[in-house]
């Protein structure tokens, strides 16, 4: 007789499965891929290689090390692969590129147990570790016009240099300083749409933390439609706040996942040295979901597949 198989509830079955769901992030993260491309030269296409391929060594290499099955054509370590590129300055050294990935697979990922047992986004907080190492060359921008150095819209938004901020037109396209996959929340907005057709995500945690980013800063006496285009706030939102394994299971969670991570951000932006704060703000609600789904648990519906 086989052995009976009994697991908590509740019992979902589903015809995703992790490739599935993986490919179906690469496919949304193309056109922001693309864009940065067009924006950025072909460099952005270097670095997010150099990324990906390193992302996949590491993880092939360590398992091989460990003696675990091999997992890398579940796509997960492209995954981060690319969202690290998307968090890096096209001019980051490729050495770094690599250093970084190290960090997400080796330290953030492998070493707690491999897939959906790491505690945090693996390339949000390798973002994290690489601006605190390397604080000069990850924060050397170039604008996507001239090539030349430049600051961010939100490094200017901070010394009250409005005047040199893009038109808000720029900003929703790209054509604006910082990182290569960050800046066309066009194209970002589109990976989003796809996601959301496919029920790869759902709604709850980007638009939370993109309204109430909006919402806070405009209380606070920010200007809110330059808060919500600038930055890494669209990636973070559609692409990192939305991660299945560091993010709370139940929509209520995610809405309160969201809306904290919005908090945080404008807070960072406004009252901090640093002007960004998507990073740090996700790394920290990432710490904070085991309570966050504790404190929702069977609040509202959960979901597999973002629907």
């Amino acid at each position: 007789m086989d052995k009976l198989l009994v697991s908590a509830a509740p019992h979902i079955r589903s015809k995703a499965t992790t490739s599935r769901i993986m490919l179906d992030v690469l496919i949304a993260l193309v056109p922001a891929f693309v864009a940065s491309i067009i924006f950025f030269g072909y460099r952005a296409a270097l670095v997010t290689g150099v990324c990906v391929v390193s992302c996949v060594f590491f993880e092939w290499g360590f398992e091989k090390i460990v003696k675990r099955p091999n997992t890398i054509r579940d796509f997960s370590a492209c995954i981060t692969g690319v969202l690290l590129a998307f968090c890096l300055p096209v001019t980051i050294p490729l050495w770094q590129a690599v250093f970084g990935s190290a960090v997400a697979i080796i330290l953030v990922k492998q070493l707690f147990g491999g897939l959906g047992k790491n505690y945090a986004n693996p390339a949000i907080t390798a973002r994290v570790v690489m601006f605190l190492a390397f604080s000069v060359s990850m924060t050397h921008w170039v604008s996507p016009i001239d090539g030349v150095t430049s600051a961010t819209p939100l490094v200017l938004m901070g010394k009250g240099n409005m005047e040199a901020i893009p038109g808000l037109l720029d900003l929703f396209l790209g054509r604006r300083g910082g990182s290569l996959g960050e800046t066309s929340n066009l194209a970002l907005l589109i990976g989003g749409i796809y996601l959301l057709i496919r029920r790869v995500i759902s709604w709850h945690a980007p638009v939370a933390f993109i309204a109430v980013v909006f919402g806070f800063s405009a209380l606070l006496g920010g200007d809110p439609v330059y808060h919500i285009f600038t930055g890494g706030l669209f990636l973070g939102a559609i692409f990192m706040a939305t991660d299945y394994v560091t993010t709370p299971q139940s929509n209520l969670g995610r809405l309160i996942f969201g809306a904290g991570a919005a908090i945080l951000t404008v807070m960072c932006r406004l009252y901090s040295n640093y002007p960004e704060g998507v990073a740090f703000s996700i790394l920290l609600m990432n710490l904070l979901t085991p309570f966050i789904n504790k404190l929702s648990e069977g609040k509202l519906p959960k979901s597999v597949t973002g629907g």
